[in-house]
């Protein structure tokens, strides 16, 4: 059989086939491969993309969650798009987030949940409570249930319950946590403050405070660390100004040397139990370990919260030979002259 030129062979015609063929088959790859990039690129936008109605919402980071904990949990509040996209993003970026939390909202593009998260979460309101030098726990107490809404009988049950210790100063077992709260500007998280919290916050803040003090001069001094912080107290309650807390120190530490009642009013008007009327000759006559006229020595405990300007005096008095001395107007005079003290309790010139 014979073909013409116009009608080719069987197996040209076949070949030429397969030629078209294997041609429209490599441009569908193409266009599929193609169509399917371009979905990808798509999609990976519109995953970090947003739309529609946004609603603020509470976002908590836990500690110690990941990226991908993170990501899966915006996404599970309806505050992104998409999880698996998101949280590439978020690994090839090292992103990193701070536990805690955050207000978003639904509905946010990747970045700007990024941006929120990224500046961590804001501050927790808090309260503030100022202690001055000086204070009692009575008067603590009274503040921390003014200012930071504690049980003002919790309180004080706690600080005197004998459940706290502060070695060396403050002896396990000891009755009181009285001088131990140190004076201070404290600030707490609000809602969240209790009683016990407030307590060893102070003492913290007082082992702190302490800290490259001289307690190295208890020995020569014959006191405890302890007994320091009762000299401190009534140094803090004695002292007109700084420059008089060694001086008080010194006169205080004379008298205990020479065995004389230290006669520190401040230690009496402590247990007085009616402070309004003054310091009345029946206080004055008061069987007290507290009145330091009657009893020889200090008194059993501190008796109020001292600064460390008073406390690091408790621990380096002045040298002198001082054992009196007497307030003239704003001001005390010291001396070691029981003649002249008595001069100037007749009247200061």
């Amino acid at each position: 059989m014979f073909w013409s030129e116009e009608q080719p062979p069987p197996r040209k015609r076949e070949r030429r086939f397969l030629r078209r063929t294997l041609v429209v088959v490599c441009l569908l790859m193409v266009l599929v491969l193609v169509g399917g990039g371009l979905y990808a690129v798509n999609y990976f936008k519109w995953c970090q993309g947003a739309s529609g109605p946004q609603v603020a919402l509470d976002f908590s980071i836990p500690q110690g969650a990941t990226g991908a904990d993170v990501i899966a949990a915006l996404k599970a509040q309806g505050v992104l798009r998409c999880d698996a996209v998101n949280r590439y993003v978020v690994k090839q970026e090292g992103t990193t987030f701070m536990a805690g939390g955050y207000t978003v909202s639904t509905n946010m593009t990747l970045d700007d949940a990024l941006a929120v998260l990224a500046a961590g979460p804001p501050p927790a309101p808090t309260v503030s409570m100022t202690v001055p030098e000086g204070w009692r726990l009575t008067q603590i107490a009274a503040e921390a249930a003014k200012s930071l809404g504690v049980s003002e009988h919790q309180f004080l049950a706690l600080a005197q319950g004998g459940g706290y210790s502060l070695p060396p100063y403050l002896p396990g077992g000891s009755s009181t946590t009285e001088g131990f709260l140190f004076p201070q500007t404290y600030e707490f998280a609000k809602g969240k403050v209790t009683p016990d919290a407030v307590v060893s916050r102070m003492l913290d803040e007082f082992r702190i405070e302490a800290k490259g003090l001289p307690w190295g001069n208890v020995k020569r001094l014959g006191i405890t660390p302890y007994e320091a912080v009762i000299v401190a107290s009534m140094i803090e309650r004695e002292a007109a100004n700084d420059a008089e807390r060694p001086l008080v120190a010194s006169v205080i530490y004379n008298r205990l040397a020479s065995g004389t009642p230290l006669y520190i009013d401040a230690t009496l008007r402590y247990v007085d139990p009616n402070p309004a009327d003054g310091l009345t000759q029946s206080d004055l006559a008061m069987n007290s370990p507290y009145n330091t006229r009657k009893v020889k020595g200090l008194p059993p405990t501190p008796i109020a919260s001292p600064g460390r300007p008073s406390i690091k005096a408790a621990l380096q008095p002045a040298n002198t030979d001082y054992v009196y001395y007497v307030l003239c107007g704003s001001t005390h005079r010291f001396t070691s002259s029981y003649q002249q003290f008595v001069q100037w309790k007749d009247g200061c010139l």
